[in-house]
């Protein structure tokens, strides 16, 4: 699995602590972790609502199978990721919700609070949210397991329901946008590299290609 770690301007001071967690945990069974956002306070700007660009863009370029995001509530980044097409993004704030999420939604993006509650021990949290989040074995089972077939049919629904939402192509939507705001949004060197080197859609790297020529 290919996951992307973003983070916006107001928690970039934590990028370092997060990723060593995150890194810490899947990189043990072979995925691939790639840090897309703000590394520090210095680093190229972004806020929650370029998030939600950068997720859009890369989960839909099939450059990457889940990303993990976050704000200072979780609440703007998680809205921010939900808007876009073929995107669910659920709202972790301890290992019980990235469990839940993995086995009733099956999404692939997650919003955590790194600020609200981010206290003593919040590294230990982060952890134990990242191994139920990515070791706990195939997902979209269901919980309790009694409750896995409506679950699933619900979850299909509602991915059904949000994609007769939006209704234009991938590019279309993407066009639609204030081309700048994208354009920052995918300006990130690490960001180019992650796409660049895992672009699936030829279409998508030939708009990206020509927003930033």
């Amino acid at each position: 699995m290919k996951i992307a770690l973003m983070m916006e301007n107001s928690q970039a001071g934590k990028n370092a602590a997060v990723l060593s967690e995150l890194n810490h945990v899947v990189s043990a069974q072979g995925d691939s972790v790639y840090n897309v956002g703000m590394s520090d306070e210095n680093d190229h700007h972004l806020t929650y609502i370029h998030l939600g660009i950068m997720a859009s863009i890369l989960i839909n370029s099939k450059a990457v199978d889940f990303v993990v995001t976050g704000c200072g509530t979780g609440q703007g980044a998680m809205m921010s990721l939900n808007i876009h097409p073929n995107i669910v993004c659920g709202y972790c704030l301890d290992p019980s919700d990235a469990f839940l999420f993995n086995q009733i939604n099956n999404g692939n993006a997650l919003s955590l609070a790194f600020a609200k509650g981010f206290g003593w021990g919040a590294e230990l949290n982060v952890r134990y949210i990242f191994e139920k989040a990515f070791t706990t074995g195939e997902r979209g089972q269901g919980y309790p397991l009694e409750r896995a077939e409506p679950q699933q049919r619900n979850a299909a629904i509602l991915n059904d329901v949000k994609g007769a939402v939006v209704k234009d192509s991938y590019l279309d939507t993407l066009r639609a946008m204030d081309q700048e705001l994208v354009k920052t949004a995918v300006s990130g060197e690490r960001f180019k590299s992650c796409f660049a080197e895992n672009c699936q859609v030829p279409e998508i790297a030939d708009y990206i290609k020509e927003l930033l020529a």
